[in-house]
């Protein structure tokens, strides 16, 4: 964004102007939103301090009671000294009783760019705020970036932001403290991205399109899932099965470790194929293009040495569950699979923690590993090599249950097996696992519960939801 204001002003956009418009943009959303009341603005010396001058003047000249309580002043000659200029209200003190009698609160304090702790004595004036706060592209004290908060960030009820979303607007926990984000358009031009060639993508489908079936189209043309199967936990393989079989693959097959275990998924959905021989002796069928690993099965040697000779052979496959904690601590050893899918346990076992900056993080096990990595969460991670990265946020509290990440390694298998890219499968069925959560949910509390098996009925709407949104793309 920084280098967006700079291109648009090199460019013969007034800096000024911009920060009218987004000053502007903020008055019209607390109109909006709130009833008039007795407003503080709490401004900081940089743009987003300017930001709220000019949001102050138009909430004032509207009728509204407001005041600016400034944490320094502006520098001199900048756009927002400019703006404080402009603004012939009271100046009032930064400080805890003037805050307790506002009934709203105004955060233009710091914006997303924040690269430090809030001082000690302003985090302990936020934490006084009471009122509903309205933040200026994100809440003081989230950084922009990752989401993360430095030192202490206010919950504010309504976020209004600029041209794009940031990082921290779709990362745990920033998202949450933003309340409702508003994306107001200021007169960026959109051409300033073309020479940014931005790398980080909300998800959804505009970043990718599903694959079609048309009057040519049959079982084999839409791919074959091979799932490698535990005897332990068939449970896993069969939801991660069906969710390959509801998004759209042509064939799946389970291959059953032993003849028990065989004849229990024989005994389930009839449209599943089951194989009990070696895995080892289905890789030389080139239609098996696309194979899932990990769900229910036993971490050991064995499933590495299959991933290694599976990704020799130029399958795409799918890593997760067994698979991930076989390679605890030797992240060397996935080199190659099309996805992981590791939670952040799982996450930690093989790369290391992830610092406070997952998104580094997984952009880093990506680059590591040659391959797409989905970490898993609220807001789930998809990150490639080449350093593309997309941030979910459709995810709803009511997919926090077992097997629902099953389910998830089974939309991404499923659509690899139709010829998608790994990063755009992985972003593609990261969204489609929360639609279907959602779609399961039937207008319910997002933080309902719900079992795994409720997922998979919503996978069907989710993917009407995303062909209506996204369109369409021919698989191959």
């Amino acid at each position: 964004m920084a280098e967006a204001d700079r291109a648009a002003i090199a460019g013969g956009v007034s800096g000024l102007a911009l920060m009218q418009a987004a000053g502007a943009a903020v008055a019209r959303a607390v109109r909006a939103r709130f009833r008039p009341c007795r407003v503080l603005v709490l401004a900081g010396p940089g743009n987003n301090g300017g930001d709220g001058y000019v949001a102050a003047r138009l909430l004032e000249q509207a009728g509204w009671p407001v005041g600016v309580a400034a944490l320094a002043p502006p520098r001199l000659g900048s756009d927002a000294a400019l703006a404080a200029a402009a603004w012939r209200g009271p100046c009032l003190g930064l400080e805890a009783a003037e805050i307790a009698r506002a009934g709203l609160v105004i955060d233009a304090l710091f914006g997303a760019g924040l690269q430090r702790d809030l001082a000690p004595e302003l985090a302990a004036l936020l934490r006084g705020v009471s009122a509903p706060v309205v933040a200026v592209d994100v809440p003081s004290g989230v950084d922009g970036a990752t989401g993360q908060v430095r030192g202490f960030a206010a919950q504010a009820a309504l976020t209004v932001t600029f041209f794009r979303r940031k990082p921290g607007h779709l990362l745990l926990p920033g998202r949450e403290l933003c309340g409702e984000t508003v994306l107001a358009p200021i007169g960026l031009p959109g051409a300033v991205l073309q020479g940014i060639a931005p790398s980080s993508f909300a998800n959804g489908p505009a970043l990718w399109r599903l694959p079609r079936r048309d009057a040519e189209s049959h079982k084999f043309s839409l791919g074959h899932v091979t799932l490698v199967a535990g005897a332990t936990m068939p449970g896993a393989a069969r939801l991660a099965a069906s969710a390959a079989r509801r998004v759209g693959a042509g064939l799946v097959t389970v291959a059953a470790p032993d003849g028990p275990t065989a004849a229990l998924f024989r005994a389930g959905e009839p449209g599943l194929l089951v194989r009990d021989d070696p895995p080892e002796a289905l890789i030389e069928d080139p239609r098996r293009n696309a194979w899932l690993l990990g769900p229910g099965a036993s971490p050991g040697q064995a499933i590495l040495d299959l991933l290694r000779r599976l990704v020799q052979a130029g399958r795409a496959v799918v890593a997760d569950g067994g698979a991930l904690t076989a390679a605890a601590g030797q992240p060397d050893a996935l080199r190659g699979a099309a996805v992981l899918t590791p939670h952040a346990g799982e996450f930690a076992r093989v790369f290391g923690a992830a610092t406070e900056d997952r998104l580094a993080a997984a952009r880093a096990a990506a680059a590591r590993t040659s391959s797409v990595v989905l970490l898993k969460g609220s807001d789930s991670i998809i990150a490639a090599p080449d350093g593309r990265a997309a941030i979910n946020s459709n995810a709803p509290p009511a997919l926090a249950t077992a097997g629902s990440g099953d389910v998830l390694a089974g939309l991404v298998a499923g659509l690899l097996a139709q010829h998608m890219p790994p990063f755009e499968a992985a972003a593609a069925a990261a969204f489609l696992h929360g639609a279907a959560a959602t779609a399961a949910l039937g207008g319910a509390r997002p933080d309902q519960p719900l079992i795994a098996e409720d997922v998979l009925s919503g996978i069907g709407p989710a993917v009407a939801v995303a062909l209506s949104s996204g369109g369409w793309t021919a698989a191959s």
